[in-house]
């Protein structure tokens, strides 16, 4: 070679660091195809990797693949393969790559310096893009997902403490020069520059007939994959869960593991892609390695949802699209249930026809960035992007507005139930295409009608739907017997708030935006049963329950779930407890969601002793979208009592219908609720304010909305959820609160003190009883007692000193630090203000009108701030609407808008917005959408209108028409 040639060979050969996440072999494997091709090219790669080595060097012998065992970040913790500990996961990363953060920069900067790297490639290592940039590396990241991400759902769990560590891991990836993407993908706002890639997928070496050969299996056997990763399981596997004719290979069984003769152990160094290319279908859980092969092999794949990982609904969808999958309800598995499942995987067809030389355009891309190639930069940080929006809860959960970056085939309509647009203006009649309303009438309203239509779609398809939940739903019902809907809408929280379970007077207004219910009930012998179902039950005579949910794709839940109502009976014959249902609904958190509507049928049991003798179909509808604030889940458990108790000819008030559904969920779903959500949903007006005092659920009535004023809700983006830490430490330190004053006053009783010769003893005995702290007045909180409370207290020193705090449906954290101040502050204040905002409604119309509205809505937003349960995204909607305020022009034509405040649970959610009714206002609130989508990546939607009660609805009995 010449001494040109070699110094052109040498300027050629590129060196890469290539960071490995700990997680799962997944990422290794696609790793090791892109290291492949670039180690074919003449390039060195040095992988930073906790994976064990053979996953790399298996199938790479080369002298250029150097491995550095180090561990930068933990991934998801998992406690068996199915479970993610959301907490212990934040708690890892923390331990790994928080604390150590600025040793290890300097470590990795030192590095990267002393093996002269051209370029950092990261999948998915959130520190290894910070660190190239520290040494003046340039960076990309290669992946389908993100772990700021994943890590967004988590903090629900964790408490907002833990929010830093995702805006840090977003501001890390920000340093990224641009994102490789895989198809499958989450959406990912940190990274501002994407490539999209093929599959990267790695090739069979042996064909079909040579795999089966070597693992001695008749071509007229078929094979099945058992595949759930390096986690350990811990379940028992049996020769009677195979159907004749089958074997099944077990991917990473122990060495201890005593398999029946129709399982066969896979060696560990079994390379996977050419025993699936040798298989019928694989039974596992989803991820991008397994998912990828399987499309690319044409496999079938029986899968079995994971707790918590949000990677999975997107390559759910994908495998879905294809053709390529079923899914497996956690239980069957467990329980050997699999042969209709395996009936159903052999019929499918995959037909993924898309490319899968991902690996080789990755390498291609890399190389070229190495050699100096630019792309353009938008130089946006990642972390200003993400923190208003961090897109927890999936972004696709909202219905208008969806994200451009999501791909084509993730699009689903906008309503999942096919519900056409029908004019809200249209004639009430007894008639709709397909039915024919016996009792009732759906009032005009365009979303019943879409209900009904979707409904008479489902009868007529017979169960050829693409979609699995409609499949699901068209064999639900027998559709020339009667069917009982019910309808609940969501609300808006315009005042009030967390101050409920505190006796507040709060102010609602129900939502456009509704849970539709439809029931039918059968004798057993009659029920139509799914496959799976019928494999359980070998008899006929005990009555089932079958539960379809629409819109489960759009959140990572199952669609549909079935129980033997047997099962909410004890021994005894009677109810099963609540702590038990709760455990019982627990157990397959993708299943968990059927806890809201099977939950309503235990408390009937329990509360008004109604027993079900038949079985029950039931399907639940909402376009009410989850995890905004505005109480999803009680337009869920009002629809299906209010149709379950109509089904069964039980009249029931629907203010106890709404006290009824706080049992179930406080108790049966065990999320610490007060009672103003399940009131509104059962017995609000459309375009009137539902006056409540929750001590318990005394209504005042209903509010005109006046005809100059209106209100808006704008999500931000920032899922919201009652059953989050930060809710209940709020809840349970107003309670603590409340345990203080009333240990205060009888103290003063007790010695005679000044406090009790000043004050008249009847209210001093009454604080010492004090059942609400919204009894309290602000100015006798002020004088007595809030120069006595702690700002906080742990909850080992509350409980030694004071015992119980007095609520059923929290429980103190002895570990805990509970603030107390602000919580017991806050419900005292805020009823004073609903009070004055209640008064003022009725007042004259003015500018003063609404500009004491909208101040006492500012006040309320800054108390939920104060007691920690704001969020970024609501605070900066907040600003918006002030800014709008506050603009000359809005000035000089006495404004439009006027307040804005958090609602609900706080914590991300939506916000309350008031204006005047105008078309100036609309315009307005246009703008301030499309400012938050400029500052965050998100758009957020907007809840506009109202709609009648379940109670005002009532329900309707329909039968399908005898002609259709």
């Amino acid at each position: 070679m010449s001494e040109s040639e070699s110094a052109a060979s040498s300027r050629s050969s590129l060196v890469f660091a290539y960071y490995v996440t700990g997680h799962g072999f997944g990422h290794a494997t696609r790793v090791v195809e892109v290291v492949r091709h670039l180690i074919s090219s003449g390039h060195r790669v040095h992988v930073v990797s906790a994976a064990p080595e053979f996953v790399f060097t298996m199938e790479i012998h080369s002298p250029n693949l150097f491995i550095r065992k180090v561990l930068l970040d933990c991934g998801s913790v998992q406690a068996d393969a199915l479970t993610v500990d959301r907490r212990a996961s934040l708690e890892k990363y923390c331990e790994i790559a928080v604390e150590p953060r600025d040793s290890i920069l300097a470590t990795e900067v030192e590095w990267l310096k002393s093996i002269k790297a051209n370029l950092v490639v990261s999948d998915v290592v959130p520190i290894a893009c910070r660190a190239a940039a520290n040494a003046g590396i340039r960076s990309v990241c290669v992946t389908n997902f993100s772990w700021d991400f994943i890590y967004a759902e988590y903090v629900m769990a964790a408490g907002h403490h833990h929010r830093s560590i995702v805006w840090q891991i977003a501001e890390d990836y920000s340093h990224c020069e641009f994102l490789i993407r895989l198809p499958g993908y989450c959406p990912m706002p940190a990274f501002h520059d994407v490539i999209d890639i093929p599959l990267v997928v790695r090739p069979v070496h042996k064909s079909r007939q040579e795999v089966r050969r070597e693992l001695g299996v008749p071509d007229n056997v078929k094979l099945l994959i058992f595949n759930f990763g390096g986690q350990p399981t811990g379940w028992t596997l049996k020769e009677e869960y195979l159907p004749a004719g089958w074997l099944c290979l077990v991917c990473g069984a122990s060495a201890k593991q005593e398999l029946p003769p129709n399982f066969i152990a896979l060696p560990k160094d079994a390379y996977t892609p050419d025993v699936i290319a040798a298989s019928d279908c694989m039974l596992g859980k989803i991820g991008y390695g397994t998912v990828s092969e399987a499309l690319a092999y044409k496999l079938r794949f029986i899968f079995v949802r994971r707790d918590y990982f949000n990677e999975e609904p997107f390559l759910r969808k994908m495998l879905e699209y294809y053709q390529g999958g079923v899914e497996m309800i956690r239980r069957d598995l467990l329980a050997g249930c699999w042969a209709p499942y395996l009936e159903r995987a052999v019929t499918l067809k995959p037909c993924y026809d898309g490319g899968i030389d991902g690996g080789e355009v990755a390498a291609k891309i890399l190389h070229d960035t190495a050699m100096g190639k630019k792309r353009s930069k938008l130089n946006l940080s990642g972390a200003r992007r993400l923190r208003d929006a961090i897109i927890l809860g999936f972004q696709l959960q909202r219905a208008p507005g969806r994200d451009l970056s999501v791909p084509e085939w993730y699009q689903v309509a906008g309503n999942e139930a096919g519900i056409p647009s029908v004019d809200q203006t249209q004639k009430s009649s007894k008639f709709v295409e397909g039915f024919e309303i016996l009792h009732g009438d759906h009032l005009g309203l365009s979303d019943t009608i879409g209900f009904l239509d979707s409904l008479a779609t489902l009868a007529k398809i017979g169960g050829h739907h693409q979609e699995r939940e409609h499949l699901a739903a068209a064999a639900l019902f027998n559709w020339e017997e009667d069917i009982v809907v019910a309808r609940a809408p969501g609300r808006l929280d315009v005042m009030g708030g967390i101050a409920d379970y505190s006796g507040s007077l709060v102010l609602l207004m129900p939502t456009r935006e509704a849970c539709h219910a439809a029931v039918q009930r059968n004798h057993p012998s009659k029920q139509k049963l799914w496959k799976h179902a019928e494999a359980r039950h070998h008899s006929r005579d005990t009555p089932i329950l079958e539960i379809v949910s629409f819109g489960s794709e759009l959140s990572n839940r199952g669609p549909t779930f079935d129980m033997d109502l047997s099962d909410l009976m004890d021994e005894d014959g009677k109810p099963i407890s609540y702590e038990k249902a709760y455990h019982y609904f627990s157990r397959d958190p993708s299943q968990k969601w059927a806890a809201y509507v099977a939950g309503t049928i235990l408390v009937l049991m329990r509360e008004m002793g109604v027993r079900f003798e038949d079985s029950i179909s039931i399907l639940v509808s909402s376009t009410v979208p989850e995890g905004k604030g505005v109480s999803s889940s009680a337009s869920v458990e009002v629809a299906t009592m209010s149709a379950v108790a109509a089904a069964h000819g039980l009249e029931i008030s629907p203010r106890d219908v709404a006290l009824l559904c706080q049992k179930v969920e406080n108790y049966v779903v065990g999320a610490p609720c007060g009672v103003m959500d399940q009131m509104a949903s059962a017995c609000g007006e459309a375009n009137k304010l539902l006056a409540m005092i929750c001590q318990p659920a005394e209504i005042l009535g209903l509010v005109e909305i006046p005809s100059h004023i209106r209100f808006w809700g704008i999500d931000s983006g920032i899922r919201h959820s009652v059953g989050g830490s930060d809710y209940g430490s709020v809840r349970i330190g107003a309670f603590i609160g409340k345990t203080m004053i009333r240990s205060f006053a009888s103290s003063f009783i007790d010695t005679n003190s000044e406090e009790a010769e000043e004050e008249s003893s009847e209210l001093i005995e009454s604080d010492a009883s004090l059942d609400y702290l919204c009894n309290l007045s602000p100015h006798r909180f002020q004088a007595l007692y809030a120069s006595k409370l702690p700002q906080s207290i742990t909850g080992e020193e509350f409980i030694k000193k004071y015992g119980d705090h007095g609520d059923s449906v929290t429980t103190i954290d002895r570990n805990g630090t509970y603030a107390i101040m602000a919580p017991t502050r806050h419900p005292i204040y805020e009823n004073f203000r609903v009070q004055a905002f209640k008064a003022l409604l009725t007042a004259t119309p003015s500018e003063e009108q609404v500009i004491g509205l909208g101040e006492l809505m500012y006040q309320c937003h800054d108390s939920y701030s104060a007691c920690g349960i704001g969020s970024d995204g609501t605070d900066r909607l907040v600003r918006l609407v002030q800014n709008m305020e506050n603009l000359k022009s809005s000035k000089t034509e006495n404004g439009t808008l006027y307040g804005a405040k958090i609602t609900g649970g706080g914590s991300g959610g939506t916000v309350c917005v008031i204006g005047k009714a105008s078309l100036r206002s609309s315009e307005q609130i246009l703008q301030i959408q499309k400012k938050y989508k400029e500052a965050t990546g998100f758009m957020p939607y907007v809840f506009e209108g109202s709609s009648p009660g379940a109670g005002k609805f009532g329900y309707l009995k329909i039968r399908k028409n005898s002609a259709t």
